[in-house]
């Protein structure tokens, strides 16, 4: 074991022997920390204290680079991201055309007994539905109605037929739907659940074809979970659609 010599023959052993590496390094991080926390300003520590022995909350604000953290009122409150009126129709209109998915969806029990085609179903509806819930608290939120304007709906025709959005199935689509069973009803779940999933991938793409939409970090996870699920999903189907011919 190698010694170290100072000055007045004063012997003092390898940091090794004294403690093992590790050690010192836990003892350094531990240094380290206890030295950013009493680096904080004083005024700001007995701000801290006298809130926490009051028994409010504690709100602190990081500074930026270089600046002092900022002790705030317990009364703060954070505040949502500003959002378009793209944003709102978006989500407005998704909740409606995941409607139509789960309602399909729900027809695979009585309508066929094809495993692999009840294993998607059970997934889109599990998915569609978690979304769908996650959307209407999203608008809730922001003081919005969780239904879309029937004047807001694009590109829709309401002389002779109810308002769709891209790729939902028409009333006559669904109803043929319903009346099909065994492998009839497989193709056409398959071949409208695309449809219906081409369209969602539409309305994702015009949200963000659209100058200031899609900026909420929320809204913005939330649409490309949504493109890169139902892309995944067409893949899947289309596979299945080639099996049965």
């Amino acid at each position: 074991m190698k010694s170290f010599y100072f000055k007045g023959q004063r012997k003092l052993q390898s940091f090794q022997s004294v403690m093992g590496g590790g050690a010192w390094r836990s003892g350094l991080v531990a240094a380290s920390t206890l030295a950013g926390l009493f680096s904080l300003p004083v005024c700001a520590q007995q701000a801290v204290q006298q809130q926490a022995d009051q028994g409010t909350p504690v709100v602190v604000q990081p500074g930026a680079p270089g600046q002092p953290t900022r002790t705030l009122p317990p009364s703060s409150r954070a505040t949502l991201p500003p959002r378009s009126p793209a944003d709102v129709q978006f989500m407005q209109g998704m909740i409606m055309h995941h409607a139509q998915a789960v309602e399909m969806t729900a027809l695979i029990e009585s309508h066929t007994q094809t495993k692999d085609l009840r294993l998607l179903g059970a997934r889109i509806s599990h998915s569609q539905s978690e979304e769908i819930k996650f959307m209407k608290r999203w608008l809730e939120a922001r003081g919005e109605s969780t239904s879309l304007p029937m004047q807001d709906m694009p590109g829709m025709d309401m002389s002779n037929q109810p308002m769709l959005m891209p790729g939902m199935l028409t009333p006559k689509q669904m109803e043929a739907l319903k009346k099909a069973r065994g492998a009839a009803f497989d193709q056409l779940f398959l071949t409208g659940m695309i449809q219906h999933h081409n369209g969602a991938l539409i309305m994702v793409k015009d949200l963000f074809d659209t100058a200031g939409s899609g900026q909420d970090a929320e809204l913005f996870n939330f649409t490309t979970d949504v493109d890169s699920g139902q892309r995944a999903e067409i893949r899947i189907m289309q596979t299945m659609l080639r099996v049965a011919k």
